[in-house]
């Protein structure tokens, strides 16, 4: 498994912008695909965004498809969440989580999961 930290998370404004990043432990990071969910409160935690372990492959939940891109830089060990237009809907706790087979949507499928961190939108 890999140690996850995520940093980044904020107050903003709707129609701000923010970047998360997550940074992996470890010299494997280049195996592991990479995503991104979100919990706010009283719900579940949810699909927000997915990579390849080469960054061939990505994936979006439908609502953030056009707002959001996920790059990763795997010489920083690092993978991000750039999070463009947004709405208080996005309003969440936002976790990274790894696995070590392609792009998937299932959270129970990812082995590794950060910490956490909060994003605040206002209107």
């Amino acid at each position: 498994q890999v140690e996850l930290v995520e940093s980044g998370g904020g107050l903003v404004q709707a129609g701000g912008s923010l970047r998360l990043s997550c940074v992996a432990s470890g010299r494997t990071f280049r195996r592991y695909s990479m995503g991104w969910f979100r919990q706010a409160p009283g719900k579940e935690r949810e699909f927000v965004a997915a990579i390849s372990w080469s960054g061939s492959s990505t994936a979006y939940e439908d609502s953030v498809k056009d707002r959001f891109t996920i790059p990763r830089d795997n010489a920083k060990n690092t993978v991000y969440l750039q999070m463009n237009s947004l709405k208080p809907e996005d309003t969440a706790v936002y976790y990274c989580a790894a696995r070590l087979s392609g792009v998937t949507q299932a959270p129970d499928s990812f082995a590794s999961w950060g910490q956490g961190t909060q994003v605040t939108v206002s209107s």
